[in-house]
């Protein structure tokens, strides 16, 4: 299993951009998008495993926005205790986007390995995305000890 976190306002994954260069059609990520997906990329190599994982994989993200300035203490409160919860935009599955593009070919050989997706969203004092990876052979493995 390989957990991380990664510290910072969290981004999701932007509406890919088109310019026209030459006559031909060319796409590309927002930059607020690219640099996150680096810097996500950047915190996972400390974590990296010394072969890419291979098989069938879990992901499991936990995002803690910052808690809106606007909100009241008790409303404060509530969100830091996890009683109050985004229900804003941007979707859970942005963020995911993101970070599963940030972790191929660290952690991973390809996206499409991932079988099983757990996402949350939470508001925090500090924000950050919480992300482990599980090969679920070794949940099987587990569940067979028991």
């Amino acid at each position: 299993m390989i957990r991380f976190t990664v510290y910072g306002e969290p981004v999701a994954q932007g509406r890919p951009r088109a310019t026209t260069i030459n006559g031909h059609v060319r796409m590309y990520d927002p930059a607020k998008s690219r640099h996150y997906k680096e810097y996500v990329r950047l915190a996972a190599s400390e974590h990296a495993p010394a072969t890419l994982l291979e098989g069938p994989l879990q992901l499991v993200v936990n995002v803690y926005r910052s808690i809106p300035k606007s909100f009241s203490k008790k409303k404060t409160a509530q969100a830091e205790a996890g009683e109050l919860r985004p229900t804003s935009k941007p979707d859970v599955d942005n963020y995911v986007k993101a970070i599963k593009d940030a972790l191929n070919k660290v952690i991973w050989k390809d996206d499409s390995q991932i079988v099983s997706v757990t996402v949350a969203k939470f508001y925090s004092q500090r924000p950050r995305i919480e992300v482990k990876v599980q090969a679920l052979e070794e949940q099987v493995q587990q569940l067979s000890i028991i």
